[in-house]
């Protein structure tokens, strides 16, 4: 009798070549899988013999032959993965680091990589990399700017103390510590010491605390977004992060005003700092497919630490540049030119992300292609079809969902429309109407009690039929009806489909982005009379 010791690995196909006892490369076991003999029958059987597998982190592994016989031998195996679609991604990672020594793998990537991450992973760490180079090249040229517009505003507020602008020799202190950059040089417990150290102290907390509320407000108020379209959101953190640096920058150049735009500026920042932060939580948590999420955020510390070193090692060479402290112009000149890139490579990182679950962007895709095409496109191809800058209600045709009884009747609100098309979806869980314009049409949809996911889809499919299939005559409520019961009958036909096809693409149907509004929901009831 044979027992099997078995952890979760990915299959593979070996191919086997003989070796010496020597060890391999990768001397930590991190997967192992055994087969052991636990009888004394079993060893006497003829032809049998136990083998023992190790397999390593790397995705080799080695065989040894347990035969009383002989000495133990291993024989070094190499791994051939499967030509599968969704393994494409981790082969490709494995073969482009190939040329690294276990040591820096072990001490940049997660435990297991390429097999315990996501396809997408490496593209993305690549791609982020030079991105955060460049945003701390930015920050230093900001804080350069804050720091030298709140020493100006500093000098401007003891310049208007009597007590101050009577002391010449404080006046003439001042202005060479303000050439020195030295805020703390003011020493002992004169008046215009206290009110300076004072002065500073107010301004950057009174930044800092308006930058504060900016966070409280996205974290309370939107705080469901992340989930649905992360791509998304990342990329707006980015736009408004630099919004916010730009006030910071033109606080040299307006240092009267330096609470005002560095509060801003602090508030912008805050802003995006909160749609940064839970944004980037769902990519690590679609990266970490092992469950190993502490472990990637870590090793995405160490590439971020990495940046951060040589982002701020060039961003200190540009503002030690001889005559570039002086010359605001050249200063803003050179931030923008490095965050322009900072925001095309930022675009790039998150282009490459491949998410396998629908959300109502990629769920517009998939439907879209079907009803036009009868085809379903993979989660690889419709990933990059994805816009990640347009925001999905400004996407053609507009579909508003979660909208009221009332806005359904539309402007005449006729109970008689309203009976007419609760018999038509009797049998759905939602409510889809329109609105047709001069040049382009409006659907909207209300979601009955106990809707799912799955009835999101069944209206964006049945909108999508009616948006490429309506004829240009659409006057009346007679047509309307007749429309409605149409791509019904066609959705019926065809949506069973649409699903087989969403499933063998390698969508992850398990798991939905397609979110309910539940603000508003309709129940039908029916009281005797």
């Amino acid at each position: 009798m044979y027992c099997t010791l078995r952890l979760p690995l990915p299959l593979h196909i070996p191919r086997t070549r003989t070796t010496s006892s020597c060890k391999p490369k990768r001397r930590r076991v991190e997967h192992l899988r055994c087969r052991c003999a636990q009888s004394e029958d079993d060893k006497r059987v003829k032809g049998v013999v136990s083998i023992v597998v190790e397999r390593y982190g790397n995705g080799t592994s080695k065989r040894y032959l347990l035969d009383d016989d002989s000495p133990l031998q291993g024989f070094l195996e190499e791994r051939e993965p499967k030509p599968d679609t969704k393994t494409v991604g981790s082969n490709s990672s494995e073969t482009n680091t190939l040329w690294l020594p276990d040591v820096v793998k072990d001490f940049v990537f997660p435990t297991g990589f390429p097999g315990s991450v996501s396809d997408d992973y490496l593209d993305y760490m690549l791609w982020q990399f030079p991105t955060n180079v460049t945003g701390w090249m930015c920050n230093v040229l900001v804080t350069s700017s804050l720091l030298k517009a709140s020493l100006l505003s500093l000098a401007f507020f003891l310049l208007s103390l009597d007590s101050f602008s009577r002391q010449p020799f404080f006046l003439i202190f001042f202005m060479k510590q303000l050439k020195a950059v030295g805020v703390g040089s003011f020493s002992g417990s004169s008046p215009a010491a206290t009110a300076a150290a004072s002065a500073a102290a107010i301004r950057w907390v009174s930044k800092d605390g308006i930058g504060a509320l900016g966070r409280l407000l996205i974290g309370g108020r939107f705080g469901s977004l992340f989930d649905d379209d992360p791509k998304q959101w990342r990329m707006y953190a980015d736009f408004i992060g630099s919004a916010g640096s730009f006030f910071d920058l033109a606080t040299q150049l307006y240092p009267t005003q330096f609470l005002l735009l560095a509060s801003t500026g602090n508030l912008a920042k805050a802003v995006a700092r909160g749609l940064r932060d839970p944004s980037f939580r769902v990519i690590q948590n679609h990266f970490a497919i092992s469950g190993n999420l502490g472990e990637v955020a870590a090793k995405e510390e160490v590439w971020e630490v990495a940046a951060q070193l040589i982002g701020l090692g060039l961003g200190i060479l540009i503002i030690d540049t001889p005559g570039l402290v002086k010359s605001f112009p050249f200063v803003s000149l050179t931030w923008t030119s490095i965050r322009l890139v900072h925001l095309w490579l930022r675009y790039q990182s998150l282009a490459v992300l491949r998410f396998d679950t629908i959300n109502l962007k990629r769920a517009r895709i998939l439907v879209q292609s079907h009803v036009v095409h009868s085809v379903v496109p993979g989660y690889v191809e419709c990933n990059k079809r994805e816009n990640i800058l347009v925001w999905q209600r400004f996407m053609k045709p507009r579909i508003i969902f979660g909208v009221s009884l009332e806005e359904i009747s539309g402007l005449e609100k006729t109970v008689f429309k309203v009976k007419a098309l609760l018999k038509i979806y009797t049998k759905e869980k939602y409510i889809l109407t329109l609105n047709k314009l001069d040049k382009d049409t409006e659907f909207y949809v209300s979601f009955k009690v106990n809707a799912t996911s799955r009835d999101v889809l069944r209206c964006l499919w049945q909108a999508y039929w009616l948006y490429e299939n309506m004829e240009e005559n659409f006057e009346n409520k007679d047509s309307v009806f007749h429309w409605l019961k149409q791509s019904l009958s066609e959705m019926e036909n065809k949506f069973d489909d649409f699903l087989f096809k969403l499933d063998t693409s390698g969508w992850n149907l398990g798991e939905s982005n397609l979110k309910i509004p539940n603000h508003i929901l309709i129940d039908q009831e029916s009281i005797p009379l």
